[in-house]
């Protein structure tokens, strides 16, 4: 410890408590102040930070949206040369759609029941032991 820190100590043990409590209340407040303005200065980067990367997701998701509609309209295309146009359409329409009613319907049958905890039968029936000596008690206290 240098003379200096050794200085500052015992000006401190001698200062009265009134001053030191006064400090503090001065203190505290500021270091409040300058935190909170720290921790807002981080949220701001972190915010321009996380904009920036859901801009770009979302984009991405754009143009990943108009190439599954090039690609579907490659597929009724294909198929417009062995099918009239129309028929070629409703094909890949229905071949959609059923592909989009299967990720639909398999949670379905998952979320139907319920996941229930059960218990084991030692704990319940600890608990009906414990249930019984309780009104027990309760009697005797009586």
């Amino acid at each position: 410890m240098g003379s200096g820190e050794h200085h500052a100590e015992t000006g401190l043990r001698d200062r009265p408590a009134a001053d030191l409590m006064r400090q503090v209340s001065e203190l505290v407040p500021r270091l409040v102040r300058e935190e909170m303005a720290l921790a807002k200065a981080e949220l701001r980067e972190k915010g321009k930070a996380a904009g920036t990367g859901a801009g770009l997701f979302g984009g991405g998701g754009l143009v990943a949206f108009y190439a599954v509609g090039a690609l579907v309209t490659a597929a009724i295309l294909a198929l417009a040369q062995a099918l009239p146009g129309w028929a070629a359409a409703l094909i890949v329409g229905v071949a959609l759609l059923a592909i989009a009613a299967v990720p639909a319907l398999v949670p379905r049958n998952r979320s139907a029941r319920p996941h229930r905890r059960r218990r084991s039968r030692r704990s319940a029936a600890s608990s009906r032991t414990s249930r019984r000596t309780g009104a027990a008690r309760q009697t005797v206290r009586r």
